[in-house]
């Protein structure tokens, strides 16, 4: 080998070694970079990093606040629950989050705060977000009529369907407020699927379409505006007037432009069994284990909680996955606080938490208390969701992964251990940002 060889291959060989060197550094920064929240390329977006994504128990270890840890466990203990989320923000500063018992117990998983979980009807908040959402953009209001020639579900499947007339007079307001008339007199079509396809002698599960032409045929329980009863399905079909107005998906439309711009990165729609499953989501566990028919009409008995309703098939009623911290999130952009990024406007958020002494008129939120107090719950048989705003602003949202055999009514027992742990623990929450990482939060 000459020495002009020598040269030439040591000059390739440094070369290299720059090129490498430069790469290195560039994927360290673009890394760094991430690390604040910032969403990645959409072809890069398996690569990013979220303020979500670094959550870990340890990060809320404490020794001021090991009683908290043991009134969480006790909860557990008493009502049977495999697995829950806590997660607390003050003035959109996320102070604490943490998992207990199980994710899945078979499994082996413990429940981290970056594990997900079904939102029951908490989703519904997500939903009004969105309608809201579409009004500031113009391109709805609260009082656009729903059904009809000029209504936005205009199509002949819904027009034709309708028997009673009084569903004409049906608007957006009315279906966000629960006050469209609809009653559960054949029983919530949410949730007996089965029952429909029998009734029908259909081939199998109606789409939401389908579903929503059946249930328009029957007779409403009150006229609207003039009543209120809580719709599963009134909410549903708000889902279909987000994706007839927006011209996209309900999920993605909602992904883009209510959970993106909030920062909300670990929400999913919800699935139907165990091996469909998302990432990072949690097993569930019912009251009890007796088997039910699946909803789909086959026949075949499954276990309640993974076939027994067709929980992706609530769309905005109740068929969203989180955590309690993205949960908590979302309200922290919803609430006039400035910390983080308010995606809606004042005039907005006075719309959802509009608060009467006669009658709940809440949009989203399950229940306005009171100036600044703001509560959403959710109940399935595979879960219990609470959210809970205060004045002071603080909010706390609770997950489980396990049904209790109250119900609903477990929504009050949850409210009672968040209403202990405020008062024992709250002035002895750590001030910093999970949200931004390094940053004291004022108290």
């Amino acid at each position: 080998m000459t020495r002009k060889d020598i040269r030439r291959g040591t000059g390739l060989v440094l070369i290299f070694a720059v090129t490498c060197t430069v790469l290195i550094f560039t994927m360290a920064f673009v890394k760094q970079a991430r690390h604040d929240g910032t969403p990645a390329a959409d072809g890069d977006k398996m690569a990013s990093t979220h303020w979500s994504d670094s959550l870990t128990n340890r990060l809320s270890d404490s020794p001021e606040l090991k009683g908290l840890d043991a009134e969480m466990q006790r909860f557990i203990d008493k009502w049977s629950i495999k697995g829950m989320q806590l997660a607390v923000t003050r003035n959109d500063s996320l102070l604490y989050t943490k998992g207990y018992g199980w994710a899945d117990m078979e499994a082996g998983e413990r429940m981290s705060p970056k594990n997900i979980l079904r939102l029951a009807s908490a989703s519904k908040l997500v939903t009004a977000v969105a309608v809201m959402r579409l009004a500031e953009e113009g391109k709805l209001s609260l009082q656009s009529k729903v059904f009809g020639p000029d209504g936005i579900l205009n199509d002949t499947l819904f027009t034709n369907a309708i028997n009673d007339r009084r569903l004409f007079d049906v608007t957006v307001d009315h279906l966000l407020s629960h006050q469209a008339g609809f009653g559960l007199g054949a029983g919530d079509p949410m949730f007996n699927t089965k029952d429909i396809i029998a009734a029908r002698k259909l081939q199998g599960p109606p789409d939401n379409r389908q579903l929503a032409a059946i249930v328009l045929g029957r007779k409403i329980a009150f006229t609207p505006g003039c009543g209120h009863r809580y719709s599963n399905f009134g909410y549903m079909l708000l889902s279909l007037v987000i994706e007839r107005v927006s011209g996209m998906k309900y999920w993605d439309f909602v992904r883009e432009n209510v959970l993106e711009p909030a920062g909300c990165w670990r929400f999913r729609p919800a699935t139907n069994y165990y091996a469909e499953r998302n990432a990072d989501e949690v097993r569930y566990y019912g009251p009890d284990n007796e088997p039910v028919e699946e909803f789909n009409g086959s026949g075949r008995l499954v276990n309640r909680v993974y076939g027994g309703s067709n929980v992706n098939g609530l769309m905005g009623a109740g068929g969203w996955c989180a955590s309690a911290s993205d949960m908590a999130r979302l309200v922290a952009a919803i609430d006039k606080y400035p910390r983080v990024t308010n995606i809606l406007s004042d005039a907005s958020v006075d719309s959802l938490t509009v608060w009467s002494e006669k009658v709940n008129r809440a949009r989203g939120w399950g229940e306005i208390l009171g100036e600044g107090k703001w509560r959403r719950t959710g109940t399935l048989s595979s879960t219990h969701t609470l959210v809970e705003r205060f004045p002071d602003g603080e909010c706390w949202v609770l997950i489980t992964n396990s049904g209790v055999w109250t119900g609903h009514h477990f929504s009050r027992t949850m409210s009672s251990l968040v209403a202990r742990m405020r008062s024992a623990y709250s002035n002895r929450l750590p001030r910093r940002d999970l949200f931004s990482p390094g940053v004291v939060a004022k108290r």
